[in-house]
Order: structure tokens, then sequence, then C-alpha cells
């Protein structure tokens, strides 16, 4: 039996074909455990971010989870690979529809998916009181929003977690409360994660291990 693992494989991918961001990339993440990535802007980590979390079609290499080959990316990847894995952006305005209330945000993907919404669980998992849920992303600050966008990238209990720079547009204290409640999902979930960021200070407290893209 293959070993329960997200790995991507031989990566080289980007926007032109003979312009790769990354070229021969190679990652794997493990229940339970936290992989580092840094580097600076324009290595390729957000790119590497969008291949593993099954956003971006690699022009070559494999994308692998629990033994499995994964054989389409976007909307043609299979619904079992893609709620499987939890992605968390960098900005969380960008990742969001703005006439959605942030209650409507944690439920979308229960709702695409056909299952239960468990939006005041999750809001109380990530630490959003009931008086937010109502609200829309101009009527709350960045990290409320971001609280919002990772009770969503829970919602359906996934195996691994993408965060891509999440932490960038948050100081201090919301960061380490985000990363707090991460850890308390992976302790219930056996999780695995991978931790994107430019801050190796964060990365070094964070991850159990932090790997290192050059442009």
């Amino acid at each position: 039996m293959s070993p329960a693992m997200l790995s991507a494989t031989a990566i080289t991918a980007g926007y032109r074909p003979r312009q790769p961001v990354i070229a021969d990339i190679s990652l794997a993440i493990s229940p339970g455990a936290t992989i580092g990535l840094a580097g600076p802007s324009g290595s390729g980590k957000s790119t590497l971010a969008r291949v593993v979390s099954l956003l971006h079609k690699p022009f070559s290499g494999t994308v692998t989870i629990d033994g499995s080959v994964v054989d389409g990316f976007r909307y043609r990847a299979p619904r079992e690979f893609r709620t499987r894995i939890g992605v968390l952006f960098q900005q969380p305005r960008l990742s969001v529809d703005p006439r959605m209330t942030l209650r409507q945000v944690i439920a979308e993907p229960s709702r695409a998916n056909g299952k239960p919404d468990r939006v005041d669980e999750l809001a109380d998992f990530v630490a959003l009181t009931p008086d937010l849920l109502n609200r829309r992303a101009h009527e709350v600050s960045d990290g409320q929003l971001q609280r919002a966008c990772l009770a969503r990238a829970l919602a359906l209990r996934p195996a691994y977690l993408v965060c891509d720079e999440m932490t960038t547009m948050l100081d201090a204290s919301t960061t380490a409360a985000l990363v707090a409640v991460i850890r308390d999902y992976q302790k219930d979930s056996a999780a695995g994660v991978l931790a994107i960021s430019h801050d190796m200070r964060l990365l070094d407290r964070w991850a159990d291990e932090v790997r290192q893209l050059n442009p």
C-alpha cells in the first residue's frame, strides 16, 4: 500500500512553456507534518502552491495524493482529490466574493459539494464571534476576514492544507492566533500542512522542516 502523502514530483510549471517559473521541483507533505517553503519574490512559491493545490496544471511532473496520481487540474480534478486539499491565500479580500457575508463564505464549499454546513462550529473554532457572520468583507478587518477564509478552507475537513503567504496582511498577534488554530486542527485530524512564507522567523517557529526555493 502506498504511504499517505501529498507529493509533487519533478514539477516544471509557469505561464510560458519556454520560461517556466519553477523547474524540476519535488516536495512531499506527510500527514501531521508542517513543511515550510521559503524564498524571495519571484522564486515560484505561489506557482508551486497552486500546482500542489490542483489549481494550476504543470508543464511536466506529477502530483500524487495518498498514492493516487492526479489526472486533472482545476475543475478537471476529481472531486475526491480537490476536497482533500484546503487552501488559504495571501490576500483574503481577493479570494472572497464581496457580495457574500462571512457566513456565506464559510458555507460555500459545503454547499457546493452537497454537504451540511458547519458554519457556527467553524466560526467558533477560528474565534469569529457570531455578530461578525452577517457582515460582508468590507465590514470586517483583514484578520477577521482571513479567519473566515481559514474556516472555509477547513469546511470539508481536508487532509492537507496549503497556506500561501497567509499572514502577509496580518499583525503578529493575529498571525500567532491563526497558526495556533491550524496546529489545533492538525492535532485533531493529522492533516499535513504546506506553509509558504518569505518570513523565515515564522517558518522556523511553525514548520517541522523548511525548504528554500531560489529564483
